[in-house]
């Protein structure tokens, strides 16, 4: 969660145990199914998911295979025009020069440094033969002429974003990129702004403050451009903030609409149109009733990761993020509409509907990962779904109509909880990993971070397969008291993190949605905090903690490449078709943001309690690797 501040970087909130059941159930419609009742579960139970066995069989896939709706993720024209590739957010390229066969002849081929030694996670952009990269704080953006030699700078600017946003922003300083359309590049600085800039030139044609740094609001995330509109959200849950998704007008920058998401149904913008698929979401005004008093105006809720967008029905599915404080003993109630994800018209931002995955979030597990627009054979039947890898351990898949729970299964080690019940919908708690204050809670899995964080995954129509890029992290955590002051951390936790069972601190996951099962796994011994890229030649690409950027077969997950960069890798790989018609990938090192905070903080090893409890887990990476900032391109040497 990468929304946290530097402020809380010295900050405590944390360690060990696998899996327990996953939710299992199949039924086809609206209609619900009871699931199995799950046994008692010890407290220190620890459980594979093998033992977790899915309880029912595997679904029958019927005549037909998964893909991303052509609407959502046309044919693939060799350009990178936003982070997830498509509004499907499939990030999947179909360039396929490089294959496992030949990826041991990649060379880098040029590097560009982007003067910024901090955490970059940005996804570069390739419009014709301009490639965009926008740095981390303080937020440089560049432009660079991919039909030279070289790649030489065509125009850089510089946002000027306000200095005091570096202290308002957690877990480093990152950003996650921009977007294109209509011949704007549109990003986000740290402060709040969102600018537009001329991509022929690098001239801004408008800029938009939205965050105001004064109450801890700032912005990391990427923005979509969808249906006319720049979509926009905040981070800042750790500073008492009252979060919310903004969409302006592409071609003036002037707000359109903006949904909060605590509060009132008016300003949550859920009206008519509002169909919740269970029952625990239909209401009035839950955005006020599940919260004790007027803590709804304080509690978080934050939109920072990724959206998608289905043209064909003109709707935007995002997550949104943790309630605050993380004591959550201060906040009695579900906490609508935090942890949770939204269905909204892209037009009037009104909500469709609305599934929380981690009512009343103790453990900090947000819901703001990334979410995959597929179809998919389900029970035997095609079904239009929303696939999503999620912080509290499950696999989702959810109807995207509906927002009804298909299954849900965990892909890496869960002990908060026992499943979801699909009945309701709802997770089903495990009390021995409650939280409380004054009173060390052990061995919590996943941590606070998640299963996996903002890092996205990606998704093969080849295969079928989804690439998850995930940690193996556990933690222990005491509730503290807490006071609300406007513009300051506001969290009430003590966390220390640590490995999760077997010791690896991470994995590369390749999933089987419709069989519900890892294909292959993958175990890395630090957090892999990059996201992936899967392409027509069969390829994965992701990098490690360490700098080493790596390609895997899809199909196996046999290693085909791998080259040291001189920093650690916490970006998003892309691949795209050069002026000269090759294949290109493209990576920025440089090691930071949550999970890599003790190097380009720097903090200090010794004191485990900070960057929110991941320094604990992390103490040897300073020997690994050190800051960055640069840019990397690889192809086939010929």
């Amino acid at each position: 969660m990468m929304k946290k501040s530097r402020l809380l970087l010295g900050l405590a909130v944390v360690a060990a145990v696998p899996a327990i059941a996953a939710g299992a159930g199949l039924f086809p419609d609206r209609e619900t199914a009871k699931p199995p009742v799950p046994e008692a579960v010890p407290a220190d139970a620890i459980f594979s998911r093998e033992q977790i066995g899915h309880a029912l069989a595997p679904p029958t896939p019927a005549a037909g295979r998964t893909v991303a709706p052509l609407a959502a993720a046309p044919a693939d024209d060799g350009q990178w025009l936003m982070p997830a590739k498509n509004y499907a957010a499939t990030r999947y390229s179909a360039m396929n020069e490089i294959t496992p066969a030949n990826a041991r002849n990649l060379r880098e081929v040029f590097s560009f440094s982007l003067g910024v030694d901090k955490g970059q996670e940005a996804a570069p952009l390739v419009i014709g033969s301009t490639m965009v990269v926008v740095s981390a704080f303080p937020n440089h953006v560049f432009a660079l002429d991919l039909a030279r030699e070289g790649a030489p700078l065509k125009w850089q600017y510089d946002p000027k974003p306000v200095p005091a946003a570096a202290g308002v922003a957690c877990c480093d300083v990152v950003n996650r990129g921009a977007a294109y359309a209509d011949g704007k590049v549109v990003f986000n600085t740290l402060d709040g702004a969102t600018i537009a800039l001329d991509l022929a030139t690098g001239k801004e044609v408008w800029r938009t403050q939205l965050g105001d740094i004064m109450k801890g609001e700032s912005i990391t995330m990427a923005p979509l451009i969808a249906g006319g509109k720049v979509l926009v959200g905040d981070s800042g849950g750790e500073f008492g903030v009252h979060g919310w998704l903004t969409a302006l007008d592409l071609g003036t920058g002037k707000i359109a609409w903006r949904a909060y998401h605590t509060g009132p149904d008016d300003q949550a913008l859920i009206g008519p149109q509002f169909h919740p698929f269970y029952a625990g979401d239909r209401g009035q005004n839950l955005g006020v009733k599940t919260w004790p008093s007027d803590a709804w105006r304080i509690g978080g809720g934050t939109m920072w990761g990724w959206i998608a967008y289905d043209p064909g029905t003109q709707t935007i599915f995002y997550g949104t993020g943790n309630p605050g404080p993380w004591n959550a003993q201060a906040r009695p109630g579900d906490n609508k509409w935090t942890s949770g994800m939204f269905a909204r018209d892209v037009n009037t931002g009104q909500a469709r509907w609305f599934y929380q995955f981690t009512p009343h979030d103790e453990h900090d597990y947000d819901g703001i990962n990334e979410q995959i627009l597929l179809d998919m054979p389900f029970a035997g039947k095609m079904r239009p779904v929303i696939v999503r890898p999620e912080r509290n351990g499950y696999f989702y898949v959810l109807d995207r109509r509906t927002g009804q729970v298909l299954s849900a299964d965990p892909f890496g080690p869960v002990n908060s909880s026992s499943g979801v019940d699909l009945r309701t919908g709802r997770l089903m708690v495990n009390p021995a990993k409650e939280t409380k204050l004054g009173q060390v809670v052990r061995d919590i899995c996943p941590t606070a971070s998640g299963a996996k964080d903002w890092n996205p995954s990606s998704f093969s129509p080849r295969t079928g397969l989804v690439y998850i890029p995930h940690e193996n992290l556990c933690m222990d955590w005491m509730n503290l008291e807490v006071n609300y002051i406007s513009g300051t951390p506001y969290v009430g936790a003590e966390v220390k993190m640590k490995p999760g069972p077997g010791g690896n601190r991470g994995a590369l996951t390749a999933w089987d949605p419709v069989r519900r099962r890892p294909a292959w796994e993958l175990p890395e011994d630090l957090p892999v905090w990059s996201g992936t890229v899967v392409t027509g030649g069969d390829l994965v690409f992701y990098g490690t903690m360490d700098g080493w950027f790596k390609a895997v077969d899809a199909r196996t997950g046999a290693l085909a490449w791998k080259t040291k960069l001189p920093s650690g890798i916490i970006g998003q790989p892309i691949s795209y078709r050069g002026p000269d018609g090759h294949q290109y990938i493209a990576i920025l090192s440089g090691v930071g943001g949550w999970a890599g905070g003790i190097v380009s903080g720097p903090l200090d090893p010794r004191d485990g309690s900070s960057a929110l409890g991941f320094v604990q887990a992390m103490t040897d990476l300073p020997n690994r690797t050190t800051a960055g900032g640069t840019l990397h391109v690889f192809a086939l040497a010929h």
